[in-house]
């Protein structure tokens, strides 16, 4: 029904005028009375060969929902009747920002894709953290931290260590990211020596803790051999527990979308199908050089059961979906994890 008949009508509007109106419509529908028990029973499914044990964290079922949907954690309690097995917030910044000017999300539909441009777009990390302390579910949450616009890269880690400190209480799981295209010069963050000296802060920070947490990287599918190598010999220098595979790419290869639309879109970061084989090689290339212990969280391109199935087999331990939600809607997760038990 989603495809057939909601789907066409929402991409009739906007793409982040939709996306503020379903958060609407979801968080009216889900304090109905009986409404989130019922939404539960129509797409939860229940099977112990979904659970996952996964960086120290018991997760129902691999599927999460991507960073980005729910940026300033104001759904993560209604959206977790979709059966999502863990639901991964921000990116939150120390202060709020409003992102880049609009238009900033854009569908490719003739690839299944987005393009954004959001520019890390929220209210700053301590609203998000009041939200998160009136949390009613026991879902897993992830938190997605990133650097204001406006701080400069040498900085950076002070943004970031903000965010942990306010967020440590609330998350299971944090995510660094460095990757998205849309935050002028953050990518150079991923070189080498200032990513050392942002995990090596952070990683410190985690070991004072009684319980440390599980720290994550958020990498970008444009980067060369050379530089996942480096990032494998980072991840176990600095004892990550994860690499999350990957974000969207500046590419724009291949695509059936006319160039002359592509171009009047403009720079963003392109999610979906067009990234799914990239994120695939990608997470091929780092399980060969990863110990097992370091897991490693897909996300790109993931639709369908198959399309998991495909990143599970090329060494990832978990997977997320963004676009795919956006594109399959609500039973995508349902349709996932009832293909993974058939394959089991």
């Amino acid at each position: 029904m989603y495809k057939a008949l909601i789907r066409p009508i929402f991409f009739l509007f906007q793409p982040e005028t939709i996306h503020h109106f379903t958060f609407k419509l979801v968080k009216i529908m889900m304090h109905l009375p009986g409404m989130f028990g019922i939404t539960k029973s129509i797409f939860h499914v229940k099977d112990k060969r979904l659970r996952k044990t996964v960086m120290g964290l018991e997760f129902p079922n691999p599927v999460g929902l991507a960073a980005g949907f729910d940026k300033d954690a104001k759904l993560f309690d209604e959206l977790s009747a979709y059966d999502f097995g863990f639901i991964e917030i921000g990116t939150l910044t120390p202060k709020a920002q409003p992102g880049n000017p609009l238009p900033r999300l854009f569908r490719v539909a003739e690839d299944q894709g987005l393009i954004n441009r959001m520019g890390f777009n929220n209210g700053g990390v301590e609203e998000a953290v009041f939200r998160l302390s009136k949390k009613k579910t026991d879902i897993i949450i992830g938190g997605n931290i990133g650097k204001n616009k406006v701080t400069p890269n040498e900085e950076a880690t002070e943004d970031y260590v903000k965010c942990f400190k306010a967020l440590f209480p609330y998350v299971d799981y944090f995510v660094v990211n460095v990757s998205s295209p849309n935050t002028p010069g953050l990518r150079e963050l991923q070189e080498k020596e200032p990513l050392m000296e942002l995990l090596n802060t952070l990683q410190t920070l985690n070991n004072q803790k009684e319980n440390p947490k599980p720290l994550a990287l958020k990498i970008a599918p444009d980067l060369t051999n050379e530089q996942l190598d480096d990032i494998v010999d980072i991840a176990k220098e600095v004892n990550l527990s994860a690499i999350i595979a990957t974000n969207t790419t500046i590419v724009r290869s291949g695509l059936k979308t006319s160039k002359a639309k592509v171009d009047a879109i403009g720079a963003g970061g392109l999610s979906g199908a067009p990234v799914r084989q990239r994120s695939t090689d990608v997470i091929k290339y780092l399980r060969a050089g990863l110990p097992q212990e370091i897991a490693i969280i897909a996300v790109g391109g993931i639709f369908t059961g198959k399309d998991a199935q495909e990143k599970l087999e090329a060494g990832a331990d978990l997977v997320q979906v963004y676009t795919g939600f956006i594109y399959e809607g609500p039973s995508i997760v349902k349709n996932i994890n009832k293909h993974l038990l058939k394959s089991a």
